[in-house]
């Protein structure tokens, strides 16, 4: 009786199907092997799941005032942890670590999924019918080595423009559904990370559309102004302590970053548009960018225009150029005179390239599959091999390969309570740092550190715990340079292990 129907389903959603058996075959080690998975530790496990964790147990998810938590550095202000409107916060509060990541990765490689198949089908493509390639180009989107803690901020942005798109089209008829699924997207993603850019460019465009057309599209407008008004609401004690708190100086004050030179900085201009940056990595030097280059070939031989193509390719271009940019001595001058400047980092507008190559990828592959038809086996076979390759860069297969520690070896629970029961005395009765290890395994398992890594923390404590560390740091100007300068890690550095923090029992140094 159902089986008609359901093999047309089957049929009419193939790639569909087979793309959501991909995901869920690159989401399972976290399912499977649970805290025994390998997963990645830079700006993860030696930060954000701790932050998460000891906000999660903290008792002050909600607090009206800037509160501070004993359990770092002697009290590290609540707003400089996640909001409590951060769906991240109540996963790590209903959940365990590991469960709560697990799901947060499930979140995100869905959300990718359908948002840049929607964005590619319904309105950059909707005159083509190719879905092998718009459903496998978002599935390669979809298992990009996405920063974990990011959860919407990057993945969520073809959701986010699709439905923007929605809503400028039909404006008032726009169903409501559209902004539910809008409005809920602040609570997954950060405004500082992506969100402040994205919704800035879509003012810019809400602008020129008013200009050009001489009517002003309010549901636009409103769209955008909501979204950030809910960012705004969401980040309410972070705003309420830089206006209306008791004038404590961040560390972030003192950040004295950008001295490269000009050629330093056109080689990381370079470097950036064809490799990226660690927490928006598109993976599109080998396949991608060749694609998109034959592409522009075949069009400028048929003497065609992909105007948006390459206004695309010149968008991001510009992107990574503001980027170096951000980075060069000059823009010391800036930095120096106006403390935003020198505080926020305005060069992750940069953030917004991996949903922009992927476009990319899609407009070149329709192109050529159009022009020249010989090149679809072809197309495809590169499509498989970028989704493949990308396959292999899941957390699991990576990390162990480089043979670093489990989530369970990484915080090893059961060795740091034997510590605590070998000292005997209640952990908030005194305080500990490491020496060759992250301080947030300390702070994992419950001990009280004087020494952290945090986003932002009171710049007097930095001044204080520089005390401890300053002969070393004397010993290595690499040390020197990477504390004063910047000094968001504050830790207990020794000038022979540098900035090695992962020194394990079989570790030669």
């Amino acid at each position: 009786m159902y089986a008609k129907p359901l093999w047309h389903f089957i049929k009419q959603h193939s790639w569909t199907i087979i793309a959501l058996i991909v995901i869920g075959m690159y989401v399972s080690p976290y399912y499977i092997l649970g805290e025994d998975a390998h997963i990645r530790v830079h700006d993860n496990m030696d930060s954000n799941i701790v932050w998460y964790k000891l906000l999660a147990q903290s008792g002050q998810i909600f607090t009206l005032t800037d509160v501070t938590l004993p359990n770092v550095i002697d009290g590290l202000p609540r707003s400089t942890l996640p909001s409590a409107l951060d769906a991240m916060v109540w996963l790590y509060a209903l959940f365990p670590p590991m469960v709560a990541y697990a799901i947060g990765q499930t979140i995100m490689r869905l959300s990718a999924f359908f948002g840049m198949k929607w964005l590619l089908e319904k309105d950059i493509l909707h005159k083509y019918n190719v879905p092998i390639l718009t459903t496998g180009t978002a599935l390669c989107f979809a298992i990009l080595p996405f920063w974990p803690s990011g959860m919407l901020s990057i993945a969520g942005l073809p959701l986010a423009l699709h439905l923007f798109l929605i809503i400028r089209r039909q404006r008032k008829d726009a169903p409501m559904a559209v902004w539910v699924l809008l409005l809920l997207i602040p609570f997954f993603s950060s405004f500082i990370l992506t969100f402040i850019f994205f919704l800035g460019l879509l003012g810019v465009w809400w602008l020129v559309d008013w200009i050009r057309t001489k009517k002003a599209n309010w549901p636009f407008f409103a769209a955008i102004a909501a979204m950030t008004a809910i960012y705004l609401v969401k980040n309410y004690l972070l705003i309420t302590s830089m206006f209306l708190g008791d004038g404590q100086v961040s560390h972030r004050d003192e950040y004295n970053l950008g001295h490269k030179d000009a050629i330093g900085t056109f080689f990381l201009f370079l470097h950036n548009f064809f490799k990226g940056h660690t927490h928006d990595l598109s993976i599109h030097e080998e396949i991608i960018i060749p694609v998109i280059a034959l592409a522009l070939m075949v069009a400028f031989f048929c003497r065609k225009i992909p105007k948006l193509l390459i206004g695309l390719l010149l968008l991001t271009a510009l992107l990574s150029a503001w980027y170096a940019l951000w980075y060069w001595e000059g823009m010391r001058v800036l930095k120096d005179h106006v403390g935003l400047a020198n505080t926020f980092n305005f060069s992750r507008i940069h953030f917004l390239d991996p949903p922009i190559w992927y476009v990319m990828l899609a407009l070149a592959m329709v192109l050529l599959w159009q022009r020249v038809k010989l090149l679809r086996p072809i197309l495809i076979a590169l499509l498989v091999a970028q989704c493949f390759g990308l396959f292999l860069m899941n957390e699991e297969h990576k990390y162990a390969s480089f043979q670093n520690p489990t989530f369970r070896q990484f915080y090893a629970t059961d060795l740091f309570a034997d510590i605590k029961d070998y000292i005997g005395k209640d952990p908030a009765s005194y305080r500990v740092v490491s020496v060759g290890m992250h301080p947030t395994i300390a702070q994992y398992n419950g001990f009280y550190t004087l020494d952290t890594y945090n986003n932002s923390f009171p710049l007097s404590y930095k001044h204080q715990f520089r005390k401890i560390i300053a002969d070393e740091l004397d010993k290595s100007k690499l040390l020197k340079s990477y504390f004063d300068d910047w000094g968001g890690r504050l830790y207990i550095y020794s000038s022979e292990l540098g900035k090695h923090y992962m020194i394990g029992k079989k570790a030669r140094r």
